[in-house]
C-alpha cells in the first residue's frame, strides 16, 4: 500500500480533513453513548419510539416491506441471541444441569444493535432502490413460520439442556431451618 492510500492519511502522513472528520464525529457519537449510559429506561423508550416512527413510515410510504422483512430478521436473530447461552450446553463435556452456564447478559447490546438496524432500514427507505416490488403477505407468512420454526428448535434446545435464558443473579439453595440450638457434647 502506497502512502496516503489509506483511509483518512494525506499524502505526507497528516490525517486529511475527511479523516479528522469522521473521526471526531466518531469521538461525538461515543461521548453521547457514554453519556446515555446511566438511562437505560430512556434508551430503550427511544429504542421503541424509533421502531413505531419507522413502522408508521413504512406503512404511509406502502413501500419497503423487503427492508422491513430484513429488519424483522434481524431482529429475530438479535433475539435468538439473546436467549441462547454464551456457551452452548452440548458442547460441554460434562451433561450435568447446566446451572453454571453464562447466558448473554449483554441486553443493552441487543439494544444498541436493534436500534443500528432500524436506523439503517430507516435510512434505507429514503432510497427508491430499495424499494423492489414484493407481495408483502407473503413475506409476513414467511416470517411467521420462520419465526414458530426457530423459536421451536430453541425452547426444545432450551428444555433439552435446561436453562433458562432470563436468570437473575446467582442460584442460590436453601438448607435446613436454623433452629438456633447447639449441639452439646
Amino acid at each position: 500500500m502506497s502512502e496516503g492510500d489509506s483511509v483518512g492519511e494525506a499524502i505526507h502522513g497528516k490525517p486529511s480533513v475527511i479523516g479528522r472528520f469522521f473521526t471526531r464525529l466518531g469521538q461525538i457519537y461515543q461521548s453521547w453513548l457514554d453519556k446515555s449510559t446511566p438511562f437505560s429506561a430512556m434508551r430503550w423508550i427511544f429504542t421503541i419510539l424509533l421502531i413505531v416512527i419507522y413502522m408508521i413510515r413504512v406503512y404511509l410510504l406502502q413501500g419497503w416491506y423487503i427492508v422491513t422483512y430484513a429488519l424483522g430478521i434481524y431482529h429475530l436473530n438479535l433475539f435468538i441471541a439473546f436467549l441462547s447461552p454464551k456457551v452452548d450446553p452440548s458442547l460441554l463435556e460434562d451433561t450435568a444441569p447446566s446451572f453454571g452456564v453464562k447466558h448473554h447478559s449483554a441486553l443493552p447490546v441487543h439494544r444498541y444493535s436493534a436500534t443500528k438496524g432500524v436506523v439503517i432500514a430507516m435510512v434505507c427507505t429514503f432510497f427508491d432502490a430499495f424499494n423492489v416490488p414484493v407481495f408483502w403477505p407473503i413475506l409476513v407468512i414467511y416470517f411467521i413460520m420462520l419465526f414458530c420454526i426457530t423459536m421451536k428448535r430453541q425452547i426444545k434446545h432450551m428444555i433439552k439442556y435446561r436453562y433458562l435464558p432470563l436468570t437473575h443473579g446467582k442460584r442460590t439453595y436453601r438448607g435446613k431451618e436454623d433452629t438456633g440450638k447447639t449441639f452439646a457434647s
